[in-house]
């Protein structure tokens, strides 16, 4: 069986190292002429951290990031919330990692060009549709270096071209992305650690304001200084949507965060001391129950797109790429039943964290704090929820991702 992955992004590559691991066959077909370290920071939570650590990438992964050891919640007034501990420090048997995502891609296309060969990535190619018989299929594409047309033939075809899929939109037309009215502004900034250096921050709420904050690169200018990802988002009564990796305008958004001077940390000194700024629309697509179309199937972004919320658009795609590349071996003298079994399993379990995300996500402990208490300083939390309400609250979310305890633990004795 030979297996084309169109996309080289963090499903793709993670499914062509887990098929290469189960003695399948495959090459990688990616738009872009060169995988170059782009974008900012990712949180590999356990169960994504359970999927790496399979391929043998945990230990340089953890090398290459910051482990975290707890995760803080506050309001936009810089008063603690809630917080817990987070990845080995509560209990689980992998780390939880903050990450460049650039380093992060790298290292999975080194992997793959280390295990599969040098030619297992086929960089400039554009694909452009997909067609199939009863023997297998046919990917076309484009070259982006000349524009001149190339066609691939294989048994599977799986598409990992993202949340923008040309694959998903040739068997969902209709197909639309779904925009709520918030958007987002990333960036990296170089300063002191935060607290002990090893926090995941939520301050503020969806409503007034929200941003994620976590360090990515220890001691990053040799002056003990890191590298600190934020993640600005902000819900307006407009429907007008950011661009896709396009150069943020402090003006569009760091008023809101002018007034955030807290005795741990100045936001508007942070966001406007950042060395990259980055603008991004919050985007997801509804649901949809057909991934698999004979002997083509979606995975990652392409299958499930979801709101980058809680970390747990990259953790979904590894679970897609074992689940897939075990389906595959089960079955690998018919590939349509592989794809129906890979489809059984991902579909009711990535559907359901899209549902979470935009409802209940982690964050969603800020909102019904401000719900409770109103936009305004606390004197005693417990006089509106308590700590074992918040915590119940996280737990939930971990539930539905698939991270809890529990659920990590097993999957890996399985």
């Amino acid at each position: 069986m030979h297996v084309a992955i169109v996309g080289g992004g963090i499903c793709g590559l993670s499914l062509a190292l887990n098929l290469h691991k189960r003695g399948l066959d495959c090459s990688i077909y990616e738009r872009v002429p060169e995988i170059k370290p782009l974008g900012v920071g990712i949180t590999l939570l356990p169960h994504a951290m359970r999927e790496l650590s399979a391929l043998d990438l945990g230990a340089e992964l953890l090398a290459s990031g910051i482990e975290n050891r707890e995760s803080a919640f506050f309001n936009r007034f810089g008063q603690l919330i809630y917080k817990e501990p987070r990845g080995k420090f509560a209990g689980y048997d992998v780390p939880e990692v903050g990450i460049h995502r650039g380093r992060l891609h790298l290292i999975l296309a080194k992997a793959v060009e280390k295990r599969l060969g040098a030619n297992a990535i086929r960089t400039g190619h554009e694909c452009i549709g997909v067609e199939q018989d009863e023997d297998g299929a046919t990917v076309h594409f484009k070259k982006t270096s000349t524009g001149s047309p190339a066609s691939v033939r294989a048994d599977v075809v799986i598409a990992c071209d993202g949340v923008n899929s040309v694959m998903r939109k040739q068997f969902y037309p209709d197909d639309k992305l779904v925009f709520s009215g918030i958007n987002s502004w990333r960036g990296v900034t170089r300063r002191k650690p935060i607290f002990d250096g090893r926090t995941y921050i939520r301050a503020g709420s969806i409503r007034t304001g929200k941003i994620v904050i976590y360090p990515i690169v220890d001691n990053v200018d040799g002056d003990g200084n890191q590298l600190i990802n934020w993640m600005a988002d902000i819900q307006r009564d407009t429907f007008v949507q950011n661009d896709w990796n396009q150069p943020g305008n402090l003006a569009d958004f760091l008023p809101v965060y002018q007034n955030w001077t807290f005795d741990w940390l100045d936001v508007a000194e942070m966001i406007r001391n950042a060395d990259q700024i980055l603008e991004y629309p919050m985007v997801d697509k509804d649901p949809v129950d057909t991934w698999a179309f004979g002997r083509i199937a979606l995975a990652g972004d392409s299958a499930h797109p979801m709101y980058p919320r809680g970390s747990n658009g990259a953790a979904q795609s590894l679970i897609d790429a074992r689940t897939l590349a075990d389906a595959l071996r089960t079955h690998s003298t018919n590939p349509q039943q592989a794809l129906r079994a890979y489809e059984a399993i991902r579909v009711p379990a990535a559907a359901n964290v899209v549902r979470t995300n935009r409802e209940f996500p982690p964050d969603f402990i800020n909102t019904k704090v401000e719900e409770l208490v109103g936009d305004r300083e606390f004197e005693n939390l417990d006089s509106f929820i308590t700590q074992d309400e918040l915590r119940a609250l996280s737990e939930n979310y971990k539930r539905v991702a698939g991270f809890t305890l529990a659920d990590v633990v097993q999957a890996r004795d399985v």
